[in-house]
């Protein structure tokens, strides 16, 4: 099968829209100076994915953009081919040396984030409503004291006077992408594991624990599958133990009536949200985040998934 259509470069591969080219079969019988080029006189969403590595955590909305000299960009990148070449050597080696097969055992766990140092912490990416002009609320994530992350700010539900905006005062914080040499991002596999496990210090309010999507087609890029953390004030310690089964699914803070059972294998990155529609001050305080398997975990999905038409959208 030949595609009668021009090379997309990666140029390209950025636009929002694309031409759809219709299939021709060459055989030998067939001249290829038969072949004509048809355009199909239709535009068509363009299925396509960033993979070039981001710096910009805000996607533009710092408040204060510092433009890159491009040169030193350059430079930069230089510098860094030797460490991603090791980093990729290693990546091969583990391969190569571990077992295709694992077996989980009981109580298998791991830590995905232990916030013990300042690099750490600051891989997150911390936003607000003030971050794009739609509030007055405010958030910091800083390495405390106790060497513990700490997520702390205040929570204003005052609406902008501007007509446009009707709701307000969030917080939220996010993980940084899984990446491999070469900047490449890759999802989160958390296919072995039953549970997210946190240990956290709270103030009693409640926030939500997002699980952001890697998804192929741009119209499941929004998905996120949440579930509520209930904290505790005072000064003791909680560790929540979540079962993955009990992510519910939402799109664009709206829970779907189309449930669908969460992907392990295809996670982003995940986050935290306070959104209670209360102003005042919050804080939480997190030890760890990671994952555990317990045996005695059956339930696949908790909810309840309806039989929809093929032509009906989900929503």
């Amino acid at each position: 099968m030949v595609l009668a259509g021009k090379l997309l470069t990666p140029r390209h591969m950025g636009r929002c829209l694309c031409h759809r080219f219709t299939t021709v079969c060459q055989t030998p019988s067939y001249s290829p100076a038969l072949l004509t080029l048809r355009p199909h006189p239709i535009n068509v969403p363009c299925a396509t994915r960033v993979t070039v590595f981001q710096t910009n955590k805000k996607a533009g909305y710092e408040k204060s953009a510092v433009q890159e000299n491009k040169l030193k960009m350059a430079l930069d990148g230089v510098k860094m081919l030797k460490s991603e070449m090791k980093l990729f050597m290693h990546e091969w080696k583990v391969k190569v040396e571990n077992d295709s097969v694992m077996d989980r055992e009981h109580l298998d766990h791991t830590y995905l984030f232990h916030f013990k140092n300042e690099k750490e912490v600051k891989s997150w990416t911390v936003t607000c409503d003030s971050d794009h002009l739609e509030g007055s609320s405010t958030a910091t994530l800083d390495l405390n004291r106790n060497g513990n992350a700490l997520f702390y700010g205040n929570i204003c539900t005052q609406v902008p006077k501007d007509g446009i905006i009707k709701e307000t005062g969030y917080a939220n914080i996010r993980s940084p992408r899984l990446m491999r040499s070469f900047k490449r991002a890759i999802p989160y596999d958390l296919s072995r594991y039953t549970h997210l496990i946190m240990r956290v210090r709270g103030d009693g309010r409640t926030y939500m624990i997002n699980l952001q999507m890697d998804m192929t087609f741009d119209i499941h890029w929004d998905d996120v599958y949440n579930f509520p953390l209930y904290t505790r004030g005072g000064p003791y310690w909680q560790v929540a133990k979540i079962p993955f089964s009990r992510f519910y699914k939402g799109f664009k803070g709206r829970i779907q009536d189309k449930q669908e059972q969460l992907i392990l294998d295809r996670i982003a990155n995940f986050g935290i949200t306070i959104g209670d529609d209360n102003d005042g001050p919050f804080q939480l305080e997190i030890d760890y985040l990671g994952c555990m398997y317990d045996m005695n975990h059956e339930e696949e999905f908790a909810w309840e998934m309806y039989q929809a038409e093929p032509y009906t959208v989900g929503v």
